[in-house]
């Protein structure tokens, strides 16, 4: 179905494997449409719980954007390359209605480690490094790696980051809060997993629910506490919630089924 993308699900979890080892797994145009069609189908298929994102091989996660075809790009084409790409992909990802994790398998540079950044949770083996280099050709992280790196590592960190364009190593990157998890590349996929099924056994419509209000403390316009007010509320009137309380109150496993 796919020309640079794997994709397979099992017992809920759908993995999608960025296939251009011998690239690096950079993201080109053609990549990053798949990657948005693999996206909506996972968000659509009801057989679907969670997400989680890689790299084939054992060198890289992502190691950037394809330079070679925005190299003759002006200014209008660069933006119009950065508002799709956040609209089809990046938003599209930080937005989404199931948990999304990032298996971050080896270099993750530029759109690479923007791509692990729009991802709920990041996971990263012990050879990863990180890094934003688009100041060393001339550029600044055109896919939200400005935005989403410093909320997560503060503005000192991700300026010395961006600014230097240099690469942190996966232990910096556990330290600075850049990620949650550090594994050995063995051991990496089986975290992934295991987390996303502990997370996938708890109500569907509250884990959406969380997604939505803790994005929404980051949202321009919006009022965090409000939103999450609201979706607290709407949470009572749920399937799930009267699920969950029973299975509480009578001392026995909850099974939701997201309604």
């Amino acid at each position: 179905m796919f020309e640079n993308l794997l994709t397979h699900t099992e017992s809920g979890i759908h993995h999608i494997i960025i296939n251009r080892a011998g690239k690096l797994n950079a993201l080109n145009r053609a990549t990053l449409a798949e990657l948005h069609t693999a996206l909506y189908d996972a968000f659509n298929n009801d057989k679907v719980g969670g997400i989680i994102i890689t790299g084939a091989g054992d060198r890289a996660f992502v190691a950037g954007a394809d330079i070679a075809e925005f190299a003759s790009f002006d200014a209008a084409q660069g933006e119009d390359l950065a508002r799709r790409g956040h609209k089809n992909v990046f938003d599209f990802i930080e937005n989404s209605n199931k948990p999304i994790i990032a298996a971050i398998n080896g270099f993750a540079l530029g759109g690479g480690l923007e791509l692990a950044l729009a991802c709920h949770i990041r996971i990263a083996s012990e050879n990863a490094k990180m890094g934003l280099p688009e100041v060393t050709l001339g550029l600044i992280p055109g896919y939200g790696g400005t935005q989403r790196l410093t909320r997560l590592v503060g503005r000192g960190r991700a300026l010395e980051m961006i600014l230097t364009g240099d690469m942190i190593t996966a232990q910096e990157a556990y330290q600075f809060g850049l990620v949650n998890h550090v594994v050995s590349q063995y051991d990496l996929l089986t975290k992934a997993e295991t987390l996303l099924r502990v997370i996938l056994s708890r109500a569907p419509l509250a884990l959406q629910s969380a997604i939505r209000a803790v994005n929404a403390s980051s949202q321009q316009g919006v009022n965090g506490f409000e939103e999450e007010i609201e979706l607290f509320g709407q949470c009572f009137d749920t399937a799930d919630f009267k699920e969950g309380v029973d299975a509480f109150l009578g001392k026995r496993k909850p099974e939701f089924r997201g309604k």
